[in-house]
């Protein structure tokens, strides 16, 4: 009788795409509304349409820049810490091996192993890769999970440009009288899709993504239309 050939069992997940998901979920919210409310404040002061408009130019420029800057050197401090994690883990595996193997046995413990078992793993472990399983189970570091600057950075500005974009091109084709209406319900609904997308792709619930949001979207439109109006009315 012939057994049944076993085949590999490859079950997607998500947690690979935390990264440079919330890196181009954070760059695309702020650019929709950081922007929205550059326009919303600026046209609410009466600006001309040709100031409403430099001003959002400027705003999607700067803030891209802004965005690739501070993720790289936000995730590059992660990255650096992580490599002197790596380095020391090393010397210690070089110089203590077998409080490293408790050290890890131990661990296995923790998660609910007995002793017996727990050390049998530990042993198998560090005689694959040792610096790997310290990394993984000790330190927390894994390659899906690893920091990465300059994808962080690329992802961060360049979906704040398109998600500036946005509302910058309702500005452009909407009335200056209607600029603030049209800008900030757009944003509102650009807002939502981008709540309902990001919890699509990592998984999680829609509804309260969407209305996380939009809730803050319509906050910040509504602070800086206060401002815009505040101004507009003492010049």
């Amino acid at each position: 009788m012939n057994q049944p050939s076993l085949s590999r069992h490859d079950e997607p997940h998500r947690t690979g795409r935390i990264g440079w998901l919330r890196a181009a979920v954070l760059g695309a919210n702020d650019g929709i509304l950081s922007t929205a409310s550059l326009l919303v404040g600026v046209a609410s002061a009466d600006a001309t349409q040709t100031s409403i408009l430099i001003a959002g130019v400027a705003g999607l420029v700067a803030g891209a820049m802004s965005m690739a800057a501070g993720e790289y050197v936000s995730v590059s401090s992660q990255s650096d810490t992580e490599k002197a994690e790596l380095v020391r883990e090393r010397k210690e595996l070089s110089s203590e091996p077998e409080g490293e193997l408790a050290e890890l046995a131990g661990i296995y413990v923790s998660r609910g192993l007995d002793q017996e078992l727990a050390n049998q793993v530990a042993e198998q472990l560090t005689r694959h890769d040792a610096l790997a399983a310290h990394a993984r189970d000790e330190l927390g570091i894994s390659e899906t999970m690893a920091a990465r600057p300059i994808q962080s950075a690329c992802a961060s500005a360049l979906t704040f440009a398109v998600g500036a974009g946005l509302p910058l091109m309702a500005a452009v084709l909407a009335p200056v009288a209607w600029v603030a209406v049209v800008v900030s319900t757009s944003a509102l609904c650009f807002l939502a899709l981008l709540g309902w997308l990001s919890a699509w792709a990592g998984g999680a619930p829609k509804g309260r993504a969407v209305l996380r949001v939009t809730f803050w979207g319509a906050l910040a439109m509504a602070a800086t239309a206060g401002i815009g109006k505040l101004f507009g009315v003492a010049t």
